[in-house]
């Protein structure tokens, strides 16, 4: 009944969810197209494009709502953020449908259809979103609870217990609980059968659920268990508990017959990081090295009109996964041992540095050939700094946590970077700003490190 009541609610949750974008169209088309004081600005409109752009809106708000945790019902009654959860969704996906169509000349949409629909889709999925907690707190109110039994009657039992009756995704209401052979009575309820009644229990309180509550150190009885339950007419869950550090949500799945669990899992293997992400990165690359030809024509004839050597600089660098990927840079230093500039540390005022190599350096245009790497796929526009082989073993060795950084694309920046933490600063507090990323990575959160890496391309303190 938990399940099914679940998946109900789960369902059309999503069917109502993934409705929005085309509500939200039809809606802003209403005003837009029909209303005078805005029909008498433009002729006819030819819908076929706008019906394109609305499919390409659902695909990538299907995508989004997944990654944002939009069509769980888990999080509807999630403690705090459900606002900015939407707005970031909304966000991200007219953000990245924008990027998409920047390309296509076709045909110019309307700004203001555009923004209409935008805050269309806001509202409404707010509203929807309102009206399904309203509806599952009706339930609660009026008594249509799951009834379950729980098996164990120890103090996790009590506890779990607890919270199943607190929660608010699926009301529940406790029949009682059954305690096992050897185990210690801490439940404080009289409603306590032995094992050899679950029968009757089962039969006469019409138990919807049987839940079996023990300790991961009891696990081995769970078979035993089973077998005892197995004339039971209802389903039979358990709990699971892997401790502190060990979240289980979305990471038990089948692959081949084998049951697998994610005991730790990065945003590197999301939908949205895997496809939205790297979509953006191609495009903002190849915009960049588009529009930037010229300027890196010009860098790359003045690096080598100005010092003997190559003009560009390759080094190899640490990336996703641990993996070694050669970084491509412009040259600002005199040509050296690559012994030594692997295993040498760059500090403000370095003689290694050519005057166009200092200037380089503080405006950052040094790094203009790495949008290569992105393209190539080593990099991302947004992530850690990637760090060389050497450097890594050593401040691993200074916190054993340093490696966490490698479950993300190396990016071009990062932030840490736009936090002020780069060149010879606290590689403990860039540490913490790069784990900040790992378990806050969003789409809206890389947009909101881009735009402030323009604004401080030429006021950083520590590029040198």
């Amino acid at each position: 009944m938990i399940r099914r009541r679940l998946s109900y609610t789960h369902f059309w949750l999503r069917v109502v969810t993934l409705s929005m974008p085309a509500i939200a169209f039809a809606l802003a088309a209403l005003i837009r197209f029909t209303l005078p004081v805005f029909r008498s600005r433009t002729g006819d409109v030819d819908p076929g494009p706008y019906f394109g752009l609305l499919l390409l809106t659902t695909i990538v708000w299907a995508l989004l709502l997944e990654h944002f945790g939009l069509s769980e019902v888990e999080g509807l009654f999630a403690a705090g953020g459900k606002t900015r959860r939407l707005f970031s969704t909304c966000v991200a996906t007219y953000a990245s449908v924008m990027a998409v169509t920047f390309f296509y000349r076709g045909i110019a949409f309307s700004r203001l259809f555009v923004l209409l629909g935008a805050i269309a889709l806001f509202l409404l999925t707010g509203f929807a979103r309102l009206m399904f907690r309203v509806v599952l707190n009706r339930v609660r109110e009026n008594g249509s609870c799951v009834r379950i039994l729980i098996v164990g009657a120890d103090r996790y039992a009590d506890q779990a217990a607890r919270l199943l009756l607190a929660g608010q995704v699926m009301p529940c209401r406790l029949v009682g609980f059954v305690r096992l052979p050897d185990q210690a009575l801490e439940v404080p309820t009289s409603d306590v059968f032995e094992l050899d009644e679950i029968d009757d229990v089962v039969r006469k309180s019409r138990v919807d659920d049987v839940v079996i509550c023990l300790p991961l150190s009891r696990w081995d009885e769970i078979p035993t268990v089973m077998s005892m339950l197995e004339g039971l007419c209802v389903p039979v869950r358990t709990i699971l508990d892997f401790g502190d550090g060990v979240l289980v949500r979305d990471r038990l799945f089948d692959l081949g017959g084998v049951m697998m669990l994610d005991i730790r899992r990065t945003p590197a293997e999301s939908v949205p990081y895997l496809f939205i992400k790297r979509v953006f990165d191609i495009v903002f690359s190849v915009v960049v090295l588009v529009f930037a030809a010229p300027l890196l024509a010009l860098i790359a004839l003045v690096v080598r009109l100005s010092s003997p050597g190559p003009v560009l600089f390759v080094q190899e660098r640490v990336g996703l996964n641990g993996r070694i990927f050669r970084i491509y840079k412009f040259r600002t230093m005199r040509v050296e041992d690559p012994q030594q500039s692997d295993t040498r540390w760059t500090t403000r005022n370095d003689p290694r540095r050519t005057p166009f190599g200092a200037f380089l350096r503080r405006a950052n245009l040094d790094e203009l050939p790495q949008f290569i790497n992105v393209l190539k796929g080593d990099m991302s526009v947004v992530g850690p700094r990637p760090e060389r082989p050497y450097f890594v073993q050593k401040f691993l060795e200074d916190d054993i946590h340093y490696n966490s950084r490698h479950y993300l694309k190396a990016g071009i920046t990062g932030w840490a970077q736009v936090n002020g933490l780069r060149g010879d600063t606290s590689i403990t507090k860039r540490l913490e700003y790069d784990l900040y990323y790992l378990k806050h990575w969003s789409f809206t959160f890389d947009l909101q490190i881009v735009l402030l890496t323009f604004f401080r391309m030429f006021s950083s303190q520590e590029a040198y």
